[in-house]
């Protein structure tokens, strides 16, 4: 019972979807966005939404080409999209280079073109810069990143970012609606195992 569970779980981040898409996350006045991939978006979403300052997480695809692409045909691989997730933040609590450190550290840099058990362009990791400001301070992040030694080398993406498709109502707050699957998902997967492997305990 235990193993077909587990199964199931490994597999639910690559499961069909209902077509049902939401409506954008509202940005209250004052706050600012910053878009991440970094692998399944359930755990990457789930995990900006514990950051103290983080207003709301959001997930959905980036950087690619397909318009208002559906979640199957970004599975499929060929919209050149990323699995990504849109964090509205209060800038009074938390910096857009305090947000990039908290990424780098929810995250496997040393890869390309999966997160993880998960394979393929669509899980490719990025940050997706909305402003020279943002920009610089990714590219700043990531020579630090290198300069501290624990990683060798970085393959995560930083690009302008392009239109943010939310993805469908099945994939909001995965972590939330369906905590059993999702922390199965989570385990099986090693992300956790990997990141503490990469990162130790921070």
């Amino acid at each position: 019972m235990l193993l077909s569970i587990t199964t199931l779980a490994l597999a639910a981040c690559n499961s069909p979807a209902s077509a049902d898409k939401p409506a954008p996350l509202a940005v209250p006045s004052g706050a600012a966005t910053a878009i991440f991939a970094g692998g399944c978006f359930w755990c990457t979403e789930s995990d900006f939404e514990k950051l103290p300052g983080v207003i709301s997480a959001e997930s959905g695809y980036t950087a690619g080409q397909t318009i208002n692409p559906t979640y199957e045909q970004v599975s499929a691989g060929g919209t050149g999209h990323t699995e990504a997730v849109r964090v509205v933040y209060d800038p009074a609590k938390v910096s857009y280079p305090q947000l990039l450190d908290y990424f780098w550290h929810t995250i496997d840099p040393t890869v390309k073109d999966r997160q993880f058990c998960d394979s393929g362009t669509q899980y490719r990791s990025g940050i997706y810069f909305q402003n020279e400001a943002e920009r610089k301070a990714a590219e700043e992040s990531r020579n630090a990143l290198l300069k501290e030694g624990k990683v060798k080398q970085v393959y995560t993406e930083i690009q302008m970012a392009k239109v943010f498709y939310p993805a469908e109502e099945y994939h909001q707050d995965y972590s939330k609606k369906n905590p059993v699957r999702y922390a199965y998902y989570r385990r099986g997967c090693g992300r956790d195992a990997r990141l503490a492997q990469i990162w130790g305990s921070k």
